[in-house]
């Protein structure tokens, strides 16, 4: 069994403003909060050793402490915005443990509480990568994309101009998928960043990502539409039945 690890914080942000689903972080899916599924996932995992939340708001705090989360600060209203970058909220987070508690994690894990369905052998599996590439500067969990950016367009001049070229591929977008380069989306299934790679090089990524290939399907919660089948799986696990984690077959092109 692997000792849990003081050095790996999870880091969870939860603001209290959403516009898809108000106040979506608290809203009560199956039964529980939004966020307490985020939570639940990082106590569970055996490699992270603190589970913290950064909120602005009382009621998300509240509501996470009872989740058992730690709430240790009060996220400031300037990156609690709905354009405020990853990066703000890390930074901030860091740089008020460091300052405060002297406590400065090797990794930090970035559980989004929009993803409420996870396997936590897929986050342990992700730290444990992170952890053996020590060169890596971030890990990014992705996913391979049913559509491919080489058959996309962008206006330019009221005209049709391609988005991406193919070296050696004089016209990609009129190729067969098939001889076109695969390409990833990042789903934000589980990310991972190295605390220096947020405070010295001033990003969420740095030079060197590490990929987390993800071949589940996605569960993720920004919509209305989208609470009825999330609950559903999330009520069928809590009953311990099984459940299929394959994707969906989607036309490619």
């Amino acid at each position: 069994m692997t000792t849990k690890n003081r050095n790996i914080l999870a880091l969870i942000p939860a603001r209290g403003g959403s516009k898809g689903i108000p106040r979506k972080n608290v809203r009560l899916i199956a039964g529980r909060p939004l966020i307490a599924y985020s939570i639940a996932h990082a106590l569970q995992s055996q490699q992270i050793g603190r589970v913290i939340v950064s909120t602005d708001d009382e009621e998300i705090a509240t509501a996470a402490r009872a989740a058992g989360a730690e709430v240790p600060f009060v996220r400031p209203a300037e990156f609690a915005q709905d354009l405020s970058p990853d990066l703000d909220v890390f930074r901030h987070a860091l740089q008020w443990l460091r300052e405060q508690e002297n406590y400065t994690p090797e990794l930090v894990v970035h559980l989004r509480p929009t993803g409420p369905v996870r396997r936590i052998e897929l986050i342990d599996d992700a730290v444990g990568r992170m952890l053996a590439t020590p060169q890596a500067d971030a890990l990014r969990s992705v996913s391979v994309s049913t559509l491919t950016p080489y058959k996309m367009w962008r206006l330019e001049n009221g005209f049709l101009k391609p988005l991406l070229s193919v070296p050696g591929i004089k016209e990609p977008h009129s190729m067969a998928r098939q001889m076109l380069p695969e390409v990833y989306w990042q789903n934000g299934y589980v990310d991972i960043v190295r605390t220096r790679t947020v405070l010295d090089k001033n990003s969420m990524t740095g030079d060197t990502v590490l990929p987390f290939i993800v071949t589940d399907r996605i569960f993720e919660l920004d919509y209305e539409e989208s609470i009825a089948e999330v609950e559903h799986v999330l009520q069928a696990l809590a009953r311990g039945e099984r459940v299929s984690f394959a994707k969906e077959r989607r036309h490619a092109v």
